[in-house]
């Protein structure tokens, strides 16, 4: 249908009106033409209005029978007393005359008139720049009538007036916004009510806790309780290798839990095979805690000497475990470096990772227990310990300094006067390795030979045999980076791992020069960096350069 010529709202805005929103939420004034003064303001032109009400998400609205499917049954566009006082409202001359044409017909009025009233209402008050004033009752009982009747709106016209009456300076608190927002949130779709949780019994309360998606955020909390509430029927070998392996994955070093752990692990000795034991113990070697519980120790040997030779791969293990402790038991130190056991998983799929595990056991032995005399692991069996950077740094290596760090080194020293990423018998892989002489000068790494003998010889840490050429004694200086997650979450202990390479690259003549993460995160920019590095080798006594030699 074409509009006719001329009609009220048909003059689309000229280029040079501004389509700006006008401030929502005015504060309605006692005063009987406070509308006018809200909509007719000095920052507010009459331009400025018609273009506010014109803007097209109301427009499309409001425009056209059609949108609302409201013509009468077998009528047309041109007949219908619907269609008919749409174009009456359309057409009002004032305020008060949009107010009897709604109000005498009530019969023929429907939910999108209201729309078309209020849109006429906003052209009505600012298409003349000074109309005659508009008594606050004209507005108070449109304002009802629309309240009155909106429970009866569809959701599209609520969105519509609700638009419409903000434009208009409707308060956001009054009356006609109010209901209509309340008529808003009517119509949302309403979210199905949670299900009610069972009650639980303690053990299933604490399996429950440790796979909340919120369970880390208070994780000790949640635990104690849940731990406080179970009886001891409930705490079952299962839940307690749950929590134990939730505390070594997300490395919670946390004492109450793990002395629960202890104290279960002593109290249930006769009950647990050395499957369900290496579970348990996991947690205090990853997270470098060896508990107060005084039966721990004496416990963990009688199950070794009960459980060794039917899983061996859980001994060893165990093993692994106490060796990050620096409680090795001899007894069981015999039985798996005996050619029996050897030959046992000599043949087994885990041979590998066992001969890497009796490896590093036979490292400790000799590092950490002079006094041991029994028998060791035969030189042929041996094999590399950590060959390469540990899992986790490989999987971390974008979010490592260790990029930055060699970059700092490059430019600081030179690249031919330090060796990243090598592994030195019996298989430690160094961040950072450079050789220097005795009196403190960097020397060339291709110039001499980076590995300290292994076994070490009898010399004071941090020296190895004399440099052939200059017969001088030649220190391994290692610089090693202490990431965040080489820490237990407290960011204070090392890792069991971490801890026990470093103890065993010390305890081998290295002399090491750790690099803390929170002092490398504080280095903003390479040059910060290289400053900091300075100060870290230069505390050591080295020098490099022309005056270095």
């Amino acid at each position: 249908m074409r509009r006719p010529r001329g009609a009220p709202g048909s003059r689309a805005p000229r280029p040079t009106e501004e389509a700006t929103y006008a401030g929502p939420g005015e504060p309605w004034s006692p005063s009987p033409n406070s509308m006018l003064r809200v909509l007719l303001s000095a920052q507010a032109s009459s331009a400025r209005l018609s273009g506010l009400l014109l803007i097209p998400p109301v427009q499309s609205c409001c425009l056209g029978p059609g949108k609302w499917g409201d013509w009468p049954s077998g009528g047309s566009p041109h007949a219908g007393p619907v269609q008919g006082l749409q174009r009456l409202l359309e057409q009002a001359r004032s305020p008060g005359e949009l107010l009897r044409w709604l109000g005498q017909n009530p019969t023929k009025v429907r939910a999108h008139h209201y729309p078309v009233a209020l849109r006429r209402l906003g052209q009505l008050l600012g298409s003349r720049p000074w109309p005659p004033p508009v008594e606050q009752v004209t507005l108070q009982d449109l304002s009802q009538l629309i309240i009155r009747n909106c429970p009866s709106f569809d959701i599209h016209t609520i969105h519509v007036c609700l638009h419409l009456a903000v434009l208009l300076g409707f308060p956001s608190d009054g009356p006609l916004v109010c209901a209509l927002e309340q008529e808003r949130r009517f119509r949302l779709p309403r979210k199905p009510a949670p299900p009610l949780q069972p009650v639980l019994p303690g053990g299933q309360r604490l399996e429950a806790a440790l796979s909340c998606p919120h369970f880390l955020r208070h994780p000790r909390q949640q635990l104690i309780r849940s731990l406080a509430e179970a009886r001891p029927e409930e705490l079952t070998p299962h839940v307690m290798v749950l929590l134990a392996q939730h505390l070594a994955r997300h490395r919670l070093r946390e004492p109450q839990l793990l002395e629960a752990i202890a104290h279960f692990l002593v109290v249930q000795e006769a009950q647990l095979n050395s499957k369900v034991v290496q579970k348990l113990v996991l947690p205090f070697g990853r997270l470098n805690y060896l508990p107060l519980e005084q039966q721990f120790m004496p416990c963990l040997e009688r199950i070794l000497a009960r459980e060794a030779g039917v899983a061996p791969l859980a001994t060893v293990n165990i093993l692994m475990s106490l060796c990050q402790l620096r409680c090795l038991p001899f007894r069981a130190l015999h039985f798996v470096f005996s050619p029996g056991f050897i030959n046992h998983i000599s043949g087994t799929p885990h041979a590998l990772i066992v001969r890497r595990y009796l490896s590093l056991l036979d490292t400790a032995v000799e590092l950490e227990l002079p006094g041991y005399q029994g028998p060791r692991l035969p030189r042929r069996q041996q094999v590399p310990i950590f060959p390469q950077p540990l899992t986790t740094d490989r999987a971390r290596c974008k979010y490592s300094h260790k990029d930055i760090v060699a970059e700092g080194l490059r430019q600081l020293l030179g690249e031919e006067k330090y060796r990243q990423d090598l592994t030195v018998p019996p298989g430690y892989c160094t961040d950072f390795l450079l050789c220097v002489s005795s009196n403190g000068a960097v020397l060339p790494v291709r110039t001499q030979d980076p590995f300290l003998p292994y076994p070490p010889r009898s010399c004071p840490q941090g020296q190895a045999a004399l440099n052939p050429t200059t017969r001088d004694p030649t220190q391994r200086v290692v610089l090693m980076l202490r990431e965040r997650w080489h820490f237990c979450r407290d960011g204070r202990v090392l890792l069991g791992s971490r801890a026990l390479r470093e103890r065993h690259l010390g305890l081998m003549g290295y002399q090491l020069l750790p690099l803390p993460f929170e002092e490398l995160e504080s280095q903003r920019g390479l040059p910060q960096l290289k400053s900091y590095l300075r100060q870290k080798l230069q505390a050591l006594g080295l020098r490099w350069g022309p005056e270095g030699g």
